[in-house]
């Protein structure tokens, strides 16, 4: 059995999953509005992935006996003026979602809960991940972004982007 806190939390990440994905459908929505649609398919396929790390979360409260407590999804209040803005605002959620993961780390561990430690060590290195990329979509922006042929080709190579599920799996 869980112990409340580690649930407590457990249960609240599913809505900062669920909030990052209404996130990234929002900078995805931004970037259809400004015809870069390589930029609009990175994010929408970053939403997918933050819904699948939702579910994966209520699925593991389920099967170790935790109560799942959907909550309302805050609306994302970001206004983008600039087409790096997006991109900043990404790589400093990632860094917000890692402190998450981290603090549920520390819970679990405080309350020796070993099966929980193991189930976010997954998440420690999906943020890993996840924080490279959204760097690296920052450094090639600043490479490529303000050169309009460049920015093209970025677009392009963004649209080859293809969503797959996630590796971890929870029986």
């Amino acid at each position: 059995m869980l112990a409340a806190k580690v649930a407590e939390l457990l249960n609240d990440q599913i809505n900062k999953e669920m909030y990052s994905a209404y996130l990234y459908l929002d900078m995805a929505d931004y970037y259809e509005d400004e015809s870069l649609e390589g930029f609009a398919n990175w994010y929408y396929i970053q939403a997918q992935e933050e819904m699948d790390h939702a579910l994966l979360f209520r699925k593991y409260l389920l099967n170790n006996g935790g109560k799942v407590t959907l909550e309302a999804i805050a609306k994302p209040d970001k206004v983008y003026t600039k087409y790096e803005d997006p991109l900043h605002a990404a790589f400093e959620h990632e860094q917000y979602v890692t402190a998450l993961i981290n603090n549920i780390y520390a819970a679990a561990y405080e309350e020796k809960d070993f099966r929980t430690m193991q189930f976010l060590d997954w998440f420690v290195k999906e943020q890993g991940e996840e924080e490279k990329n959204a760097g690296d979509m920052i450094k090639k922006f600043d490479l490529f972004g303000h050169d309009a042929k460049a920015l093209y080709m970025l677009d392009n190579e963004l649209k080859a982007r293809v969503y797959a599920a996630p590796s971890l799996v929870l029986d």
